[in-house]
């Protein structure tokens, strides 16, 4: 008895195992991402390989290196207040962005959102839980996708091509608070811009003293109608 009660454990244990994997393997909706590209990856977009501080440094010099800005991570540490105040780095990085006279832009909490700004060629900065076991916070680069394989391309840590599914980047996307951002030119509107959302990035910008940067941005805006 004992030897086909352990035998129908191991059967019970079997089946629960295949419908996490089932579960864990299911197709995302893609209502969202009609009209998108199959698959994008955008190549220029500079990497800065490291793990220090969530990597915010590293990817923060990647989106200035993509607005033509010449900047390390290193340069970075000083001026983001690190290593005392990595706790406020998030909040940091958007006001270091404002320095530089450029819009630090939220998207909306949803990965078709994120994937039509990279389809339209902006990559995207995340912040994503990083580790299966022991997970940890990290920044990271949205720059591509491949919808046939559900596959999203992160420029993360160490890796310039990190590539996670979409079910895995989404849940750890999320368990990071969804936060995703632009940091463009005052002139470079979103595609599907928000205009409410994309004036208070101006208002943002004009009171950290870029006046003429935040004024740009709303003749950006008024010149779309």
């Amino acid at each position: 008895m004992q030897g086909v009660t352990g035998l129908r454990s191991v059967r019970l244990w079997l089946v629960a195992a295949l419908a996490v994997a089932v579960v864990g393997c299911a197709s995302v909706d893609q209502t969202g991402m009609r009209g998108l590209p199959e698959r994008v990856e955008l190549h220029g977009v500079p990497f800065f390989r490291g793990n220090a501080y969530q990597s915010g440094p590293q990817v923060l010099a990647s989106m200035l290196g993509e607005q033509r800005i010449r900047i390390t991570p290193g340069l970075l540490t000083k001026p983001l207040k690190l290593p005392e105040a990595e706790s406020s780095l998030q909040d940091n990085m958007e006001q270091l962005a404002g320095q530089y006279g450029l819009m630090v832009y939220r998207l909306d909490p949803s990965l078709s959102a994120l994937m039509a700004q990279v389809a339209a060629g902006h990559p995207v900065m995340v912040r994503f839980m990083d580790g299966r076991i022991w997970s940890e916070p990290r920044y990271a680069v949205l720059a591509g996708y491949d919808r046939n394989k559900q596959t999203v391309l992160l420029r993360a840590g160490m890796e310039r091509r990190r590539i996670m599914d979409f079910n895995e980047f989404e849940s750890s996307w999320k368990d990071a608070g969804n936060w995703a951002v632009l940091i463009v030119a005052p002139d470079q509107l979103p595609v599907n811009v928000d205009k409410g959302r994309w004036l208070k990035a101006a208002n943002d910008l004009t009171r950290s003293g870029q006046e003429m940067a935040g004024l740009k941005a709303v003749k950006a805006l008024e010149a779309q109608k």
